[in-house]
């Protein structure tokens, strides 16, 4: 500093430029980038592509798993059965439970979101035309002997002619009896896959004729699912 000077004509400029300096700190986010919290997200189409997609498909359909975009299960199913199966999954299935309380990482308010956002996407009005299905939940135990008689005369035809072999231990192994009656009543359209009211038996099925329908093919269930061999004792 020459003599005269005095040290304000520095110390100004050096303020400016670390003010300046402060602004553009590494790791500082720019404006309208920041990333936000995952339990923040309430946009329907981002949860349901982060969480559901990979296994029920893109639109709801043409996945492995059910094709929620079916209007029939959407105006058969209501609100608080989905919330619970997204919360708390699907046991005997691959269906795993989305709630934090179960272990997951959605919220309250982001499972709400989703089951508004499939009613809004995907639900249809008169999608049953004023028909009612059976129950969602069975209402009794079934009987396997009348189950047969019910797959042989409104099934086995459509399954054995597809090759989609509905009765392969190996299929069974991935689903719960409530998948079971859901497809049988729901029907998988995406798939080509009737309701309740198309089968080939030339009525619509009955809540006791679903009943023992899948009470028929849990009996085929294997311990050893996949396996073309007995366990060793």
């Amino acid at each position: 500093m020459s003599p005269g000077m005095s040290w304000k004509a520095f110390a100004a400029p050096a303020l400016l430029l670390l003010a300046a300096g402060c602004q553009q700190m590494p790791g500082t986010p720019k404006p309208g980038v920041e990333v936000p919290r995952p339990d923040s997200i309430t946009s329907f189409t981002v949860l349901y592509r982060q969480n559901c997609a990979g296994c029920h498909g893109t639109d709801g359909q043409n996945g492995a798993a059910l094709d929620l975009a079916n209007p029939v299960y959407q105006a058969w199913v209501d609100d608080a059965t989905l919330r619970k199966i997204i919360a708390g999954g699907e046991p005997g299935t691959q269906m795993p439970a989305f709630g934090q309380p179960a272990g997951g990482f959605l919220t309250s308010d982001q499972i709400d979101a989703i089951v508004h956002g499939m009613r809004s996407s995907w639900q249809k009005p008169d999608a049953l035309n004023g028909q009612t299905p059976p129950p969602y939940a069975s209402t009794g135990t079934g009987d396997a002997t009348r189950g047969q008689a019910v797959y042989q005369s409104a099934c086995a035809r459509c399954h054995e002619q597809s090759g989609h072999k509905v009765t392969d231990s190996t299929y069974l192994a991935l689903v719960n009896d409530q998948t079971l009656r859901t497809i049988v009543i729901a029907g998988r359209p995406d798939l080509g896959h009737p309701d309740w009211r198309g089968g080939a038996g030339g009525h619509p099925l009955t809540d006791a004729e679903v009943t023992d329908l899948v009470a028929w093919l849990n009996t085929l269930r294997s311990e050893t699912p996949g396996q073309p061999y007995a366990p060793h004792p």
